[in-house]
Order: structure tokens, then sequence, then C-alpha cells
């Protein structure tokens, strides 16, 4: 594998080294098997929270390790290089899971939840879509009504990472707690602990990919929490996720990085040693500008994160810069893992190659933490044009 670009500073840099020794050394062996079973390597995540993965962009005073948000994608795009089910199981249980409780969490909040997650003992996850809701997060339906002093939610959720764990802690849930004087739904978050009586966790989704991860369906039937479990603001737990989507779409874009760099290693190495028509694959012109293409198709939108997650990092306005990232790292990841299939042939088709999980893994970063559509909308508006909704 090609070593991280020399562009990160001696401390990323050896961070990337140390999760890239673990991706080879520890996840490549085992995982196609946990993938086939469709199972939640436990014993890996937890070499992960040992590792202080987790807790990488939270400050030491609650439980993390001191870094920013750019060392978690830095941590990302390695482990995706191996493998995307462990990434985006990393991915939303930092930015879904425990960046919500540090952005917005009182301090009993953050002394109560947060320490378990930086450590990766315990997961948290974040419900927000909706069946039929689709991209218009807005549309919420589901409800939180006081009563007394409890909220009591009733509704549904789909499409939910991390929520059906043995280490999930909780589900932050967005809900209509209120109309405005315009008549729009005032949209609230609200932690549900697991085990909460009420909160049904669906069996799992049989999934095309990231099929060593963690994903249900959700419902809450007369579900009552303690008032003091509102995150943030009553009436703005809409805009609050939005934000947390913006730095979410940055990861997003790193994990879709690391699957197209894992595109170029796999079929370099698979053009170094097959041999067809007496001759190795890799003296084919063709298919050495097809890798040619995969790298420079990597490259750019490692950069294009890059710049995101720096202005993430840096307290500048990013918004504009993770819709791209996103747009065009998921793009890459999409484009190299057809052509890597196409590299390896038959062997390309099968699970039990990387490039096999490559393919299936690619599809959902065009969708998940919104979709390309939604990174265009968002891009347009940044120019002026057009007054789209959903973000």
């Amino acid at each position: 594998m090609s070593p991280t670009p020399a562009v990160l500073d001696p401390e990323l840099d050896a961070l990337a080294a140390t999760v890239r020794r673990f991706a080879r050394e520890e996840v490549a062996p085992v995982i196609a098997g946990y993938y086939e079973r469709e199972e939640l390597p436990y014993p890996l995540v937890a070499k992960m929270g040992v590792m202080g993965l987790f807790g990488l962009p939270f400050p030491e005073e609650v439980g993390g390790m001191g870094g920013d948000y750019f060392a978690l994608c830095v941590a990302l795009e390695e482990l995706a290089r191996v493998d995307s089910s462990l990434a985006i199981t990393l991915e939303a249980g930092v930015g879904l899971g425990a960046m919500p409780i540090f952005r917005y969490g009182t301090e009993e909040q953050k002394r109560r939840w947060l320490p378990d997650l930086c450590a990766g003992s315990a997961l948290g996850a974040f419900g927000l879509t909706e069946p039929g809701g689709g991209s218009d997060a807005g549309a919420t339906r589901t409800t939180a009504v006081r009563d007394g002093d409890e909220w009591v939610l009733n509704g549904a959720k789909s499409f939910i990472t991390n929520s059906g764990t043995d280490l999930t802690s909780f589900v932050t849930v967005t809900a209509v707690t209120g109309r405005r004087a315009d008549g729009r739904p005032e949209i609230s978050a609200i932690v549900v602990p697991s085990g909460t009586p009420g909160f049904v966790v669906a069996p799992a989704y049989s999934k095309v990919g990231w099929n060593a991860s963690d994903t249900h369906g959700l419902s809450f039937d007369d579900c009552r929490v303690p008032l003091d479990h509102l995150l943030g603001e009553e009436g703005r737990g809409y805009a609050q996720f939005l934000s947390i989507l913006d730095e979410g779409r940055v990861a997003i874009a790193a994990l879709g990085v690391g699957l197209a760099q894992g595109c170029v290693d796999e079929c370099v190495r698979y053009l170094g040693e097959r041999e067809a028509f007496g001759r190795k694959l890799g003296e084919s012109q063709v298919l050495q500008f097809k890798l040619a293409d995969m790298e420079a198709r990597t490259h750019v939108a490692r950069l294009a994160y890059f710049d995101a997650a720096a202005r993430l990092s840096a307290g500048m306005p990013f918004k504009r810069e993770a819709a791209i990232a996103k747009l065009v790292a998921s793009d890459a990841a999409m484009v190299n893992s057809r052509e890597a299939t196409q590299i390896f042939g038959g062997y390309g088709f099968m699970n039990d190659t990387p490039v096999g999980r490559f393919y299936r893994d690619a599809k959902i970063l065009e969708i998940g933490e919104g979709t390309s559509e939604v990174q265009r909308m968002v891009i347009a508006r940044h120019l002026g044009l057009g007054t789209a909704r959903s973000a």
C-alpha cells in the first residue's frame, strides 16, 4: 500500500500508519468471515476502542484523545482501505453518536455518556431518517409530547447505524415537539436510552453492502424518557443535526477515499501477480491507464476532504467544501470499485475478494448522510442558485 500523502503533519502521519497497520494485520485476515455472516466484529471494535479511535476528536477532559476531526478522517480513510463496515461503525459512533452529545449536551449529559463513548465501550446512534421520509429530513412525523416530567415518544426511524448492537447505549431521536406560528413543526432532539419501555429495535436489515456493520429500523410506542433527556434547545433539533450532518459528510468523504484507494491497492497487487496471454497484466498499457485514472481520481477526492476537514478543524465555514468532498469521494469510490471489479474479472465478483466487497459497499456512499443529489443542491445554493429546502 502506498503511504499516506506527506502533506499530513508528523502526528497525523503516525496515526495513519498505526491505523493502516491495524487494518492490514488484524482486520484484513478476518473481515470476510464477519461480512459473510453479517456480523459486527466486536473483537475488532474493542481493539479500536483500546487504540483510542472513538475518542480521537474529543478533548481529554471528557475522555477523548485531544485530537480533532481531521484525525478522525485520517483514521477512517485507513480503515476503509481494507473494510468499510468497521469504518462506518467508527464514523457513526463518533460523528452521529458522541458528537451531538459533545456539541449540544449539558455538562451532566456529557459526564453521563461521553466517557464510555470515547472509550468505545458504548455506542450511540442517530435517529433522523424516517420511513417514507428519504432526503426530506424536515418532514419528521415522530412526535414527543410532554407529560409531567417526561417526554412521550411515538413514531419510527429507518436505516439507523449502530442502533441494535450489544454496545448501544442510546439513540438520539429527532421528534416534533410543537408547531411554530407559521404551522411548521418544531423539531427537537431527545436521547432515548436502549432498553427503554416502548423503544423497539427491529430485526437487522439484509443489506447489499456494509454487511459487517449494524443497521436497524426503530419504533417508539408511548416511549417515556425524562425531560432532561432533551439534547440542546427545544425546537432546534433539526438545525443542530443539519450541522452534525455537515461534519459527517466530511467523514464519509474520507471513508469513500479509503475505499477508492483500497481498489487501487488491490489492483496494483493483482496486476503485478496475474498473467494472461503470456505476460503480466501490469504490462498492459490499457490497464496501466485505467489504474492511473483510478489513482488520480482518488488523489483529487483526498484533497477535497483534506480541505473540508482542515476548514472544519480550524473553525472555518466548510458546508460547501463538505458537500463537494462527499460528492467527489463517493463518485471516486463508485467508479474505482466498478473498474477494480472489471480488472479482477470473475474473481472480482466473489464476495471473498476485497474488491467484491468494495463494489457492494460503494453505492451507499452516494446515499447515506445526504444523497449525491442533495450535495449538488447544497453546492448550487452556495452559488446563489435556487432555494432548495432539503440539506
